[in-house]
């Protein structure tokens, strides 16, 4: 005989099933698994009063994960009451028609819409909220929601937040003083910029108690991958100074590391996914690579698939070459480390790659290079010129400027590869005129440093070796991770990895004149 919760499954996967990946990926609707569900009601009975009567509250219900686990680790006694909301009547309808005969009351609506009264107030508070990305909400949404936030917890999130940032804040109003939450959340905002603002909910507005941060190559979701957290807090105005519980890997029950980390410590640090794990960052006065370079992404072409062409391709439509420039192809494509020139500046690898970068307005183009504005008709009636990044420059088929230069960085990769060398960032030495696409980090020697490799030509090869002599591990503290083990850095976090062996190298008179310093972040 099937229980609830089996019974409750076949329903998920068939509402599953009608629907496309893409379009439950727009949504953010990824079911909270079994397993997981469990364990989080489970670990929420250590975090409540034994004799309280409970009122739950899950504010995105999906088919009712949380609400199944709940009665399968609380007596049906102590349930006080059950609330939920729904958005997608698609899940809402069936749910509501499931757990009919059960004290659970579904509402098919968006919560962030409503107002909670004293009546309806919840002391547990469970919730894997939708993962919708920024820049699937809509700017009037997006402000209505940011105003919210504003209202309920006096504070102003990024811009760049994603759904569940908004869930957390907004729930707030929704809980009971003293009441308990836990929040099974992407770990994106312990290290990212637009976190800061939902770790200053976080430290100021209630007391956080522990953040537990799956592993990220033990993906808890088949269908994305999201490196994900359980949060919880209790809502109480917080101590001055306390400390939060902190775990990595296994279980909620049976982490593989934990350690209890000082609010003190948190407000200084940036990448909370440092803990448990590391220690707490100290004052260094060490060179970083920020010193010797400016560090910025490749370029964002707005679709590489038309703006990146082989040469074949390019003599096949008879295209102009000087409106081309050589560009490096993806990493994996990319079988060296050190790309040589040919005379005109082309590297010498294959496939060889170039990118569409003309200035000229549509007439000049249309009048001197036949050839050239029939490709650029085409791209129009594809829908090119109509997409976000090619709509909002002056000219659409222009792109942005990206010197070449030579040091370039991966920007993105796992341990364990296809080229089976456990090296998620490689280091490249260009000697060629290409640029690189947004997969890439370019490095801009300072202007001090590019005297001195075009005094020593041998100098570019002993700095690229420093570079790849960087440790992994330091280059790994730096960056994220992704579910799946995909790491990530980005600009400013490359700048803050430490190069002290670079000065080996260079000149004395090329100084450090950066330093790391520990500041409060909110």
């Amino acid at each position: 005989m099937l229980t609830i919760e089996n019974k409750r499954i076949l329903l998920q996967e068939e509402l599953d099933s009608k629907k496309t990946p893409y379009e439950r990926n727009i949504l953010g609707q990824f079911g909270t698994p079994t397993f997981l569900a469990q364990e989080i009601l489970a670990h929420s009975k250590k975090l409540l009063s034994d004799r309280k009567k409970i009122k739950f509250f899950d504010p995105a219900i999906g088919t009712g994960s949380f609400y199944s686990a709940l009665l399968a680790n609380f007596p049906k006694d102590r349930i006080q009451r059950a609330e939920g909301y729904e958005i997608d009547h698609h899940y809402g309808n069936p749910s509501i028609e499931f757990w009919k005969g059960f004290d659970l009351k579904i509402k098919l609506s968006d919560f962030t819409l409503d107002s909670p009264n004293k009546e309806n107030l919840s002391n547990l508070l469970i919730c894997n909220p939708p993962y919708v990305r920024h820049h699937h909400l809509n700017s009037k949404t997006k402000e209505q929601l940011r105003s919210l936030c504003r209202k309920v917890t006096d504070i102003d999130l990024n811009g760049l937040t994603g759904l569940y940032g908004y869930f957390l804040l907004i729930s707030h109003m929704w809980m009971e003083e003293e009441g308990i939450a836990g929040w099974l959340i992407p770990s994106e905002f312990m290290d990212v910029n637009y976190g800061n603002k939902i770790k200053q909910y976080l430290l100021d507005k209630v007391k956080l108690i522990h953040i537990h941060r799956f592993d990220p190559d033990e993906v808890q979701f088949n269908d994305a991958l999201v490196s994900s957290t359980v949060v919880w807090l209790k809502k109480i105005k917080p101590p001055k100074l306390y400390e939060v519980e902190f775990s990595f890997g296994g279980t909620l029950t049976h982490p593989k590391f934990s350690k209890n980390i000082s609010t003190k410590i948190l407000r200084k640090e940036s990448k909370w996914t440092r803990f448990p794990m590391l220690e707490e960052r100290q004052f260094s006065e060490e060179p970083k690579l920020s010193d010797f370079f400016s560090i910025k992404r490749g370029i964002a072409t707005g679709d590489n698939n038309f703006f990146i062409l082989k040469r074949e391709q390019i003599e096949k439509l008879n295209l102009p070459i000087q409106y081309f420039r050589p560009v490096l192809p993806s990493p994996r494509y990319l079988k060296v480390d050190i790309i040589e020139s040919d005379q005109k500046g082309n590297p010498l690898i294959t496939p060889h790659l170039f990118l569409l970068n003309c200035k000229l307005p549509e007439n000049e183009i249309k009048e001197n290079h036949p050839t050239l504005w029939k490709y650029i008709e085409k791209g129009i009636e594809l829908g090119i010129s109509e997409k976000y990044l090619c709509k909002h420059r002056s000219i659409w088929y222009s792109q942005e400027n990206r010197d070449s230069t030579p040091f370039i960085c991966t920007y993105m990769g796992r341990k364990k590869n296809k080229n089976g060398n456990n090296k998620p960032f490689r280091f490249i030495l260009n000697h060629s005129k290409a640029t690189a696409t947004n997969v890439y980090l370019m490095l801009y020697p300072t202007k001090l440093l590019n005297i001195a490799l075009s005094n020593n030509p041998g100098l570019s090869e002993l700095i690229w070796t420093s570079l790849n002599n960087i440790s992994l591990d330091i280059l790994l503290e730096e960056g994220r991770v992704y579910g799946g083990g995909l790491h990530k850095l980005e600009p400013k976090e490359l700048a803050k990895v430490p190069a002290s062996t670079i000065m080996n190298f260079v000149p004395k008179e090329i100084k450090p004149d950066r330093k790391y310093r520990q500041l409060s972040l909110f």
